[in-house]
């Protein structure tokens, strides 16, 4: 009988407790709460060299290298904890470098999450003053990009105090008085606790934060004026690359007689003359590198030179420079065809080469479409780009077959092509789309581009006085319209410069992401303000 008994308590509590396991509760879907600071939040007359907040629950901290913005800057970095763990203090210690009568704010951003659910307690401030009062005046507004769709989450404005030690420079060598974080989800930002007096504002987009502008690696934008507080309290920025100046550099021997000069900028017409050759024992030309942004200087000469003293100039500067020469193979005449079976109806047929071309016999070159019959074409030689467009009318669901005969195509050196045969088809108009673009309040002349989400520029048209754009036989897909205001009318978008207080170029976009179909018209109105 106890036996029976206790098989029947041991039943009893294996049922139980098989009943169901504990859910653990609801998730924790609150932020962290202070519960207190010491010395409290917004203290006058701070004195300590530790601050500790108190929090209800484990915390930790994380991007806090991205997340914090001390405003102003303090060096060295003050020590926050915890790093690497969880706990229910925060601490800031090693204040040892603050400024007397200045109000400090330390911005956290989104980098305080509770340990479990990594809830964050979003743009939690901690801010105090080392003189009698805080200062409360704030300047707030937008950062766009002057030129691309969106911005990056890696910029922030900054203010600099308009002193006795003050110069535009300050930029490239001193923190700021000031610093906020822009919120890439809505381009705001907002500098709060700003004592009254007179600002430089500047928002800036660096990898490295640390605050100086590096006009290589960083964007830059900046307020027209000077800002004056507390009048004013909204103002908005945009953001740009500098170009730098044009600069060639030092030559790179690749065969022997081709050299190549890197360069810095926008590519402006450069001379290159040999110093220790006269001008009369050789011949040379520039071509430009697809890939890279290097000029290829050829040289052609029957002298054997050990070294070669180059002379490079335009009407902004001039520069000499020293190359000793090895012994290096030199290239065979390679011609390579820009397209691969598919002709479109917008693109010319590109012969490019490895070496400078030089000259053309057309009466060696023929272009017969699918019934045998000729076609007639124009050349054209890019000298800068190194490649012959042959120019044709194209039809609809047509076969080209493009036959150049040996000796067609001369390059500098005088090498000559074999027998070269290039076939290439063209598709359906209907496997293309059109865009009618009409443009309203247009001030011209304008660069009208479309381009990919990506920011890829796929397609791009001039205009001087027309407000009626068509894009016919265009890929199908989803682009974005860019207008560009060529104010210097040199064809291409001109960005800004800090220093010379230039602002870049107008941009605008359409709005929404236009969808073009093939076998479409798409006829789209665009408002322009």
């Amino acid at each position: 009988m106890l036996k029976k008994v206790s098989l029947f308590i041991i039943l009893i509590i294996m049922g139980c407790a098989n009943r169901g396991t504990p859910s653990g509760g609801e998730i924790d879907t609150e932020p962290p709460i202070v519960l207190k600071a010491n010395p409290p939040n917004y203290s006058t007359n701070f004195k300590s060299s530790e601050i500790e907040i108190f929090f209800n629950e484990y915390i930790r901290l994380s991007k806090l290298q991205t997340e914090l913005i001390v405003s102003p800057p303090i060096e060295p970095l003050p020590l926050i904890m915890p790093m690497g763990s969880a706990d229910k203090l925060l601490t800031i210690s090693d204040l040892d470098s603050l400024k007397d009568d200045t109000t400090y704010s330390f911005h956290f951003g989104e980098s305080i999450e509770d340990n479990n659910e990594r809830n964050s307690l979003s743009n939690f401030r901690y801010v105090f003053s080392t003189g009698d009062y805080i200062d409360s005046l704030k300047i707030k507004g937008l950062v766009n990009d002057a030129f691309d769709r969106e911005i990056s989450e890696n910029i922030n404005v900054l203010l600099y105090e308009i002193d006795s030690l003050f110069s535009d420079s300050v930029v490239y060598k001193r923190k700021p008085k000031y610093v906020a974080k822009v919120v890439d989800s809505t381009s705001e930002y907002s500098i709060q606790n700003i004592k009254e007096g007179k600002y430089l504002l500047i928002a800036l987009e660096e990898e490295n934060k640390d605050y100086t502008f590096q006009s290589k690696e960083d964007k830059i934008g900046f307020s027209a004026n000077y800002i004056d507080l507390p009048k004013d309290s909204l103002v908005n920025i945009k953001i740009f690359k500098e170009n730098p100046d044009f600069k060639l550099g030092k030559p790179k021997q690749k065969t022997n007689r081709s050299f190549s000069f890197g360069y810095e900028g926008d590519y402006e017409k450069v001379n290159i003359k040999i110093i220790n050759l006269d001008s009369s024992n050789y011949s040379s030309r520039i071509t430009q590198e697809k890939k890279s942004d290097s000029l290829i200087y050829w040289v052609k000469t029957k002298q054997k030179l050990d070294s070669v003293v180059f002379n490079v100039f335009n009407d902004k500067f001039s520069d000499t420079l020293k190359l000793n020469i090895r012994d290096r193979k030199n290239d065979s005449l390679v011609l390579k065809s820009e397209q691969n079976k598919t002709l479109k109806f917008n693109d010319d047929f590109l012969i490019s080469a490895n070496l400078p071309l030089e000259k053309i016999e057309k009466s060696k070159i023929s272009i017969l479409n699918q019934d045998s019959l000729n076609i007639d074409f124009e050349t054209k030689l890019d000298l800068t780009n190194n490649h012959y467009s042959f120019i044709f009318e194209k039809e609809e669901e047509q076969d080209y077959n493009i036959s150049l005969l040996p000796g067609a195509i001369t390059d500098f050196y005088e090498n000559q092509n074999d027998t070269l045969m290039y076939k290439l088809k063209t598709r359906k108009y209907d496997d293309y789309g059109n865009l009618e673009l009409n443009l309203i309040n247009s001030k011209f002349p304008i660069i009208i581009q479309l381009v990919l989400s990506t920011g890829e520029i796929k397609y791009e048209k001039y205009e001087v006085n027309n407000s009626k754009i068509n894009f016919e036989n265009i890929d199908p897909g989803k682009y974005y319209i860019r207008i560009i205001y060529d104010h210097d009318k040199n064809g291409k978008y001109t960005t800004g410069n800090y220093l010379r207080k230039i602002k870049p170029e107008k941009v605008i976009y359409y709005p929404d992401e236009l969808d073009v179909r093939s076998g479409w018209d798409l006829i789209q109105e665009f408002i322009l303000q």
